[in-house]
């Protein structure tokens, strides 16, 4: 008997064995007899997490921001009414303290975090998963995507990867990690939701919103922290929940990580965000829409205006066309619009597909840019210049230090010149060894360089200095 189930056994493990391939799993959906649907799935398509998470936790950081309040003091009795405090009492300041979360995108200490997490801040601290904590510096911000940009002083730092967002399939299995109200180092799991995802906007601020929203439990704590494949790449950057009670119930939603990518190097080398424009002015295509314009689909945005001298204008662009591509980006909605469209930068070029009275256009554009662009002038006459303000050094200026012509950096800001060791009130001279008059000259003596800028000059005490960086 003992024989015969031996037997049994292994001849009934061998027809499964021969069956059934170890590398692949099929199943037929049999809801109608006449049509079959077969799934091939590998071993290393199955959800396994332990290799994303354990490369990229020790690159998501704490971050603790503490702020300053001002709080009007209540009188407390009749002494506080006849001894100064006769209107409600003197202003009280108080600290405030949050916290939300990182990510390390640099070996160099350069970290990504959203922007309503250090917003008001008077100091922020970061804190690794090894317990480090360091002093944090803010390096610029940008409220339209709520990315913030920190840096800190370390070097040999463990770091996650940018992934491409735009290969995020619906249901594609992630993980969310973070600090969720002060649990270190937490990480859930999910799968992609939706991609494309926008909220309503109350407050009327000019946002781009393009979320990738998941199911991965995302809470107070959690922003700013990383979404991550499988492979261990940095698809998003966790942001929002939608919720009636303040905690996860069940959406979440990310900042695709090929927006962080262009807003973050951008705060690295100008200090503010490089933003194409357009445009145009859209809408959704509504039945009433796709019927007039007789579309086969509802996929794509009518435009409704076109700027005038604007890149859509100069490309060809009309009020109603029907935009459905930039570049390789099929466009299904105006937030596909403002995601395609923000990882541009201004002089970068494009090819638009537009459907003009029911025939398909190909149209060569190129971006422009908006106010913060190099050259642009301020009403004070200054004029913008990687993050920083320039402008024609006064005669005053030029006889203190007994010069014939020099421009002087008036405004520093975050960005190529900070990075470099400039000083506000140095008097620049020379750019690349060409004199320089004007805050014009400056920018086409830089447009010149191929790799590197050097700019020469006098300091604010007097001296002779120097510095440069690369472009």
């Amino acid at each position: 008997m003992l024989l015969s189930a031996f037997v049994g056994g292994l001849t009934a493990y061998a027809v499964v064995k021969s069956a059934t391939s170890p590398e692949e799993f099929r199943s037929a959906v049999s809801d109608n007899p006449a049509v079959y649907r077969t799934v091939s799935l590998n071993q290393d398509s199955w959800p396994d997490f332990t290799y994303a998470a354990e490369n990229a936790v020790d690159a998501v950081v704490y971050v603790k921001v503490t702020s300053t309040q001002t709080s009007q003091r209540v009188p407390n009795d009749i002494f506080d009414f006849f001894f100064g405090f006769p209107q409600g009492g003197a202003p009280q300041q108080r600290e405030k303290v949050g916290s939300g979360s990182g990510v390390i995108i640099r070996e160099d200490g350069y970290i990504v975090t959203n922007n309503h997490v250090i917003d008001g801040a008077s100091k922020i601290e970061v804190t690794l998963n090894n317990n480090q904590t360091y002093s944090a510096v803010l390096v610029g911000t940008d409220p339209a995507t709520d990315v913030a940009l920190l840096k800190i002083e370390a070097n040999g730092l463990p770091v996650i990867p940018f992934g491409d967002s735009d290969k995020l399939r619906l249901g594609e299995w992630v993980i969310a990690i973070g600090s969720p109200y002060d649990l270190r180092s937490t990480i859930t799991a999910g799968i992609v939701s939706a991609k494309g995802r926008s909220m309503p906007n109350y407050t009327g601020e000019f946002k781009i919103e393009s979320f990738i929203q998941t199911d991965a439990a995302v809470n107070p704590g959690n922003s700013g922290g990383a979404l991550v494949d499988k492979a261990g790449n940095l698809v998003g950057i966790n942001t929002a929940i939608i919720s009636q009670t303040g905690s996860y119930t069940g959406y979440s939603f990310a900042v695709p990580s090929n927006i962080v990518k262009k807003i973050v190097y951008d705060l690295m080398d100008f200090g503010s965000v490089k933003r194409a424009v357009l445009g145009i002015t859209m809408q959704p295509i509504d039945d009433k829409i796709a019927d007039e314009l007789k579309l086969s689909s509802r996929n794509g945005v009518y435009i409704v205006e076109v700027s005038k001298s604007g890149a859509a204008d100069k490309a060809g662009v009309k009020a109603k066309d029907v935009l459905i591509a930039i570049d390789s980006t099929k466009i299904t909605n105006s937030a596909s619009v403002l995601e395609a469209v923000s990882r541009f930068s201004p002089g970068d070029k494009a090819v638009l597909t537009v459907i003009r009275d029911g025939k398909e256009l190909k149209l060569d554009v190129t971006f422009k840019g908006t106010a913060q662009e190099n050259g642009a002038v301020s009403d004070d006459g200054s004029v913008a210049f990687y993050g920083s303000s320039i402008k024609a050094a006064s005669k005053e200026t030029l006889e203190k230090y007994g010069l014939k012509h020099g421009v002087e950096i008036i405004d520093l800001g975050p960005g190529k010149l900070m990075e470099a060791g400039a000083t506000e009130g140095f008097i620049i001279l020379y750019v690349n060894e060409h004199a320089v008059k004007t805050p014009q000259d400056v920018i086409d003596a830089v447009k010149k360089a191929k790799r590197s800028v050097l700019v020469e000059g006098v300091t604010p005490s007097g001296r002779t200095g120097f510095f440069g960086f690369g472009v």
